[in-house]
């Protein structure tokens, strides 16, 4: 059985460059994550978790450093290729839902896979499995107007899940509900994590982050041994 992490940062640095200005988001990031592992970022606003996310993601790119997913150096890949392996191997959730108004929520969760060249059968069977693990089947015809909050986060959930991605990313996926559709949607990535997903959420809320097995802080752009005490009031 082998033991390589599925994920493994080594020095990850990002900067950002304007007007001959240099932004340092990333400062030295190294970390692995192994297969069935429930990992929360944690952090103040603005101290690069976000970042951290879009490169784990395949959204963006390090500045310097390795990223490796599955064993394979992934930081220096073409667009295309970074695409394919996003549609195939990572799924997404975001704090906005980022549901397409005018499809269903069945259409929703399929899209991604119809990206694959799927047959429908196969489709089909997908989206049924993942709305079911989120209690959504009921709702497959409906629009995301026709669901609370709540409710639209779940189908986000399911869209994510239907590839069969090997990680799924959640970037602060309670942040636009209340505290009952939260504590909702953290339990069913709990189940999810039980049942064996591999879970990275970003999150700015200590309740949260302790749903996670364990936690990586984040504090201007560095891996920190602990929560760093800030300011902030969100």
């Amino acid at each position: 059985m082998s033991t390589e992490p599925l994920i493994h940062l080594d020095n990850v640095t990002k900067v950002f460059l304007t007007d001959e200005v240099e932004t340092h988001a990333l400062a030295g990031i190294n970390f692995s994550i192994a297969k069935g592992d429930y990992v929360s970022i944690a952090g103040p606003s603005g101290c690069g978790k976000s970042t951290l996310l879009s490169i784990l993601g395949l959204l963006d790119t390090p500045s310097a450093g390795t990223y490796l997913l599955n064993g394979r150096l992934v930081q220096d890949l073409t667009l295309p290729e970074r695409a394919r392996i996003r549609n195939r191997e990572i799924g997404f959730i975001f704090q906005s839902f980022n549901l397409i108004g005018d499809l269903t929520v069945y259409e929703n969760v399929e899209l991604p896979l119809t990206y694959r060249g799927m047959l429908a059968a196969e489709r089909k069977e997908r989206v049924n499995e993942a709305l079911e693990k989120v209690g959504m089947a009921h709702r497959a015809k409906h629009l995301p107007s026709q669901l609370s909050g709540g409710q639209q986060q779940r189908v986000a959930v399911a869209r994510a899940l239907g590839g069969h991605p090997a990680v799924l990313l959640a970037d602060e996926p309670t942040g636009n509900l209340d505290s009952k559709n939260g504590d909702a949607v953290m339990e069913l990535l709990h189940d999810l994590h039980r049942g064996g997903a591999t879970i990275i959420m970003v999150t700015h809320d200590t309740r949260f982050a302790r749903h996670a097995d364990r936690t990586v802080h984040v504090f201007d752009g560095r891996v920190v041994d602990g929560p760093v005490e800030t300011t902030e009031t969100r």
